[in-house]
């Protein structure tokens, strides 16, 4: 569908979205574009100064929120929905690199922060969102994984644990949230041109690694976020069409010729 300026029409205008982590990145990206869809938006973010300019810039509202913290994204919705009257999408995006290790140089305070912020920061904004959204008829959550969800990341195997966790989550409660109204998915990027791969930016570049434009990461949620289906996770690399991953399923059990059955 297009209006007469040949732009693509979402059909989301009207609806009221909150975005974690949205003073920077995909969550300004995809803030700024759903704005520009008519699209109400709460901003949440611990940036407060940034937070507060994008959600100025674009007619939205802002509220702080350490998202691996139950409570204040249970504030930060209740924040949403006192302000705008519903919530209808959940852009579920904060995340962090570590290049965390396993060996003797392991810390055990970044793991937690990393894994606060990436699962439970997800987790937790889920949680938060159903109620709201059942009660209110339904609505989209889409959920920041990575391409590190879907392989494995030797150089930060922390990152790709809590990611692959993403994944995980998206793809059951994705399977029955639809039952209320409720659909869920996700977004996996390769290396894209944002802050969170400025330690590596050199390494990649020289590397040959061409980086994602955050305007195509907000183009794969755009596509999540209208799809109207649900439990899919959207890879996106550069020179490719966002789609679905097709996950392969799993071997099921066998019958030997004694007729018994086992697993492999």
């Amino acid at each position: 569908m297009t209006d007469l300026a040949g732009k693509v029409a979402s059909g989301l205008a009207g609806k009221v979205a909150w975005v974690t982590g949205g003073a920077q990145g995909f969550g300004e990206g995809a803030a700024r574009r759903l704005a520009s869809e008519g699209v109400t938006v709460m901003i949440s973010d611990i940036n407060e100064t940034a937070g507060r300019a994008v959600a100025k810039d674009i007619g939205g509202g802002f509220v702080a929120c350490d998202v691996s913290d139950l409570d204040q994204c249970k504030a930060a919705v209740a924040a949403t929905v006192e302000e705008f009257g519903t919530l209808d999408i959940s852009f579920l995006n904060a995340g962090i690199a570590t290049g965390d290790q396993l060996d003797d140089s392991f810390d055990l305070a970044s793991y937690r922060r990393a894994m606060g912020i990436n699962l439970d920061g997800v987790v937790f904004g889920a949680h938060a969102s159903y109620r709201p959204m059942r009660a209110g008829g339904g609505g989209d959550i889409v959920a920041t994984a990575s391409l590190a969800g879907l392989v494995g990341t030797a150089f930060d195997p922390v990152y790709g644990a809590n990611k692959h966790g993403v994944v995980g989550l998206v793809r059951a409660i994705g399977e029955s949230w639809p039952n209320d109204g409720i659909r869920v998915n996700a977004i996996c990027p390769g290396f894209a041109d944002t802050a969170i791969v400025e330690p590596m930016r050199d390494v990649l570049i020289a590397g040959g690694i061409t980086l994602l434009t955050v305007d195509a990461v907000v183009d794969a949620f755009m596509a999540a976020v209208t799809s109207g289906r649900s439990a899919e996770c959207w890879y996106v690399q550069p020179g490719r069409s966002a789609e679905p991953f097709r996950f392969r399923g799993i071997p099921g059990p066998r019958t030997d010729e004694q007729g018994v059955s086992y697993r492999e």
